[in-house]
């Protein structure tokens, strides 16, 4: 596939300088959700698929762009000096936004570019997209500019774009996931220190399998920054009588002692679940290192049960797949997956079943929606990087 981006970058932008390829994947979070921006603990990992740029270096301060995703678009034209946000501009927004981040923080970009970029992650699906893209972009500049920024730095700068320059208030997990993948392993991340730990995904005779609800979800237009503020007010209403960073901080135990300080009802069903999740992902995260997947994937039911009462981020689509799998032979744990209001679902099946769980979750799906899903077996990947091809 390199090798076909390779020959349409060179038709597009008529090549004349080297080309370099870089790649970073999409993520999955297996279970930990809405609990980043409320400094608790979170379980992704980065995937096989995700999204590759093709690149070479301008002779100005010109930037084109292009997306195979969005070819109708066309090329699109910027220049190093107006970096600014604009609606028309839609996806190449994100690049963008990561130029401009390096700028504030001080880093020369002496030149222009010509970028190629093809991402075989569902747009809009919830396997964050938008931190891939702009992950990649933090690699290339990275590597070409030849700055030697640390991973980690790449990927507060990552986030930083999204927070200011695209207006997401999105916690790190993502660009974290993204940056910090470990093939065949999960990370176990805590969003309040930034203290992480790997985790071997031993799945033995199972596979990871993602379902599209094929329902289009923006997370700047969802509720997720209304979440966010629940999240705030019910932070700071414990904060009268507790001495507390973040809902983080709380145990279970704590929570239910002091819950009545919140004073908003919802707001409390909100905090409810950012306590219980991260006390979820901790020992969902234990069982899994101890062989207890069966363990694994009830704490996953429990995550989506969750958040479709608690923090209600879910809706009819997702509970339709997710329902629909938790009836299926085979299948060990299902959960939504990502901000929500549409997206995935993330499953763990054994390999034997993986076909009569499509066939049957997608004639199920339909039948409630009438909508088709999509399914996708997934294997757990690098990080962000750049690839090498000998014919480049």
């Amino acid at each position: 596939m390199l090798e076909k981006l390779i020959e349409e970058f060179k038709q597009i932008f008529h090549s004349s300088e080297a080309i370099r390829c870089f790649f970073a994947p999409g993520r999955v979070n297996l279970i930990g959700e809405h609990t980043d921006y409320n400094g608790g603990h979170v379980f992704p990992c980065s995937l096989s698929i995700g999204t590759y740029a093709v690149v070479q270096k301008r002779h100005d301060r010109k930037i084109r762009m292009y997306s195979k995703n969005f070819s109708e678009a066309g090329v699109i034209e910027s220049s190093l000096e107006q970096l600014t946000y604009k609606t028309e501009d839609d996806w190449a927004n994100y690049p963008k936004g990561v130029m401009d981040t390096f700028k504030k923080h001080g880093y020369d970009l002496p030149f222009g570019f010509d970028i190629l970029f093809f991402g075989n992650i569902p747009n809009g699906a919830g396997l964050s997209s938008s931190a891939s893209i702009e992950l990649v972009t933090c690699v290339l500049l990275n590597k070409i500019l030849e700055l030697n920024i640390d991973m980690m730095d790449l990927v507060k700068m990552a986030q930083q774009a999204e927070n200011e320059f695209i207006g997401v208030s999105c916690g790190i997990m993502d660009q974290f996931a993204i940056g910090m993948g470990k093939e065949n392993q999960a990370v176990l991340l805590n969003c309040q220190t930034l203290e992480y730990q790997y985790s071997p995904l031993q799945l033995t005779d199972a596979v990871l399998v993602i379902s599209n609800t094929n329902k289009r979800r923006g997370l700047a237009d969802s509720k997720y920054n209304e979440r966010r503020m629940e999240c705030e007010r019910a932070l700071s209403d414990l904060q009268t009588s507790l001495s507390i960073n973040s809902l983080g901080d709380l145990t279970k135990e704590q929570f239910e002692k002091h819950k009545s300080l919140i004073q908003n009802e919802v707001d409390c069903k909100r905090a409810k679940h950012a306590v219980y999740e991260n006390e979820r992902t901790k020992e969902a995260v234990a069982k899994l290192q101890n062989g207890d997947l069966k363990g694994f994937g009830q704490l996953m039911n429990e995550s989506h049960c969750s958040l479709r009462d608690d923090y209600e981020v879910s809706g009819k689509e997702l509970d339709a797949l997710v329902e629909a799998a938790w009836l299926q032979e085979g299948v060990i744990g299902s959960r939504m997956t990502g901000a929500g209001f549409g997206g995935c679902t993330i499953s763990i099946v054994q390999k034997a079943q993986v076909d009569r769980f499509v066939e049957k979750v997608r004639n199920t799906y339909y039948e409630k929606t009438s909508l088709e899903a999509e399914f996708y077996v997934v294997t757990v990947g690098e990080g962000a990087r750049e690839l090498t091809l000998e014919a480049v």
